[in-house]
C-alpha cells in the first residue's frame, strides 16, 4: 500500500468515526500480507476489529456512567464458602435471560453473603451484552427522588431510574422508609414494570416488607409488581467480610 493511499484511508477513516482503524490501517495490510488474504478477508478483518474496538468502548462507558460500586465479576465470587447456594442458579441469571424479558432478579439474605457482588456481576455482564445498567442503594434513589421532587424536578430525576435497560437497587431494607418515601419507591417499580429489568440486594425476607416500607398495602402494591416476572436467589451462609475480619485477627494474633 502506498504512503499516499494509506494516508487517504487515514482521513477516510477519521472522517466516518473509525479512530481505530486510522491508526492501525498499516498493521491490517500487514497481517493481510502475511495470510494471503482475499479481498473479502481482508474487509471481514478490518469490520470484525473495528466492531470489536467500538464494543469494547462502549462497555467501558457504560461502567464508568453505570455508578457500580466495583466491576466484580462472577468468577470472583467464592461459591465454596457459600455451599448452599446453587452455582448454576446464578449462572443462569448470567445468561441474561431475565433482562431479555425484561423480568427481575432478587437477591435475599444476611449482610456479607455477597448479595451486592453478584448483582454487580450481574450488571457488568448485562453492559458487556450491550444493556444500559444504573446502580443505585436504595437509600440513595429515595433521597435523590425527595428532593427532586422539593425542587420540583421529580419526573426530570425518574428518567435516571427509568431510562436503563437493568437498574441494581442495592440494600433494600437496612433503612425503614416513611410512606411518602415508598411511595417514590412505589413509582420507579411500578413504571419499570414490564419495560426493564431490575435486580435488587435485601437483608429482609418479602413478609418483612411492610415494614420496610411502613404500610402493608403499599408493601403488596410493589411486591405484586416485582414478583410478578422475577427469580429470586436466598444467599444464608456465613458473612465474607467477618470471616476476612477474623482472618485479619487471627494474623494479628499470630504475629503478635
Amino acid at each position: 500500500m502506498s504512503e499516499l493511499t494509506g494516508n487517504r484511508i487515514r482521513t477516510t477513516a477519521g472522517k466516518l468515526g473509525l479512530p481505530h482503524l486510522a491508526e492501525t490501517i498499516n498493521e491490517y495490510t500487514r497481517r493481510a500480507d502475511e495470510a494471503k488474504m482475499g479481498y473479502l478477508d481482508f474487509l471481514d478483518l478490518v469490520l470484525s476489529e473495528e466492531l470489536a474496538v467500538r464494543d469494547d468502548r462502549r462497555f467501558r462507558q457504560g461502567l464508568r456512567l453505570s455508578k457500580l460500586p466495583h466491576h466484580k465479576t462472577l468468577d470472583e465470587y467464592d461459591f465454596s464458602f457459600q455451599p448452599e447456594l446453587d452455582p448454576r442458579k446464578v449462572k443462569d441469571l448470567a445468561s441474561l435471560s431475565f433482562v431479555d424479558g425484561k423480568a427481575n432478579a432478587a437477591l435475599l439474605g444476611p449482610p456479607g453473603v455477597g448479595k451486592t457482588h453478584i448483582a454487580v456481576a450481574l450488571a457488568v455482564a448485562a453492559c458487556r451484552a450491550g444493556y444500559s445498567i444504573y446502580f443505585t442503594s436504595l437509600d440513595d434513589m429515595v433521597r435523590n427522588l425527595k428532593a427532586a421532587e422539593s425542587a420540583g424536578r421529580l419526573v426530570n430525576k425518574l428518567g435516571t431510574y427509568l431510562r436503563p435497560s437493568v437498574l441494581v437497587v442495592d440494600e433494600v431494607g437496612y433503612q425503614p422508609l416513611e410512606r411518602a418515601e415508598a411511595n417514590l419507591v412505589f413509582q420507579v417499580i411500578s413504571k419499570r414494570y414490564e419495560k426493564g429489568s431490575i435486580i435488587l440486594t435485601s437483608n429482609k425476607t418479602f413478609s418483612e416488607w411492610g415494614q420496610v416500607f411502613g404500610d402493608e398495602v403499599l408493601a403488596t402494591a410493589i411486591l405484586d409488581r416485582l414478583l410478578h416476572h422475577c427469580e429470586v436467589i436466598a444467599i444464608n451462609g456465613p458473612s465474607y467480610r467477618l470471616k476476612n475480619r477474623l482472618q485479619a485477627i487471627e494474623r494479628e494474633t499470630d504475629v503478635a
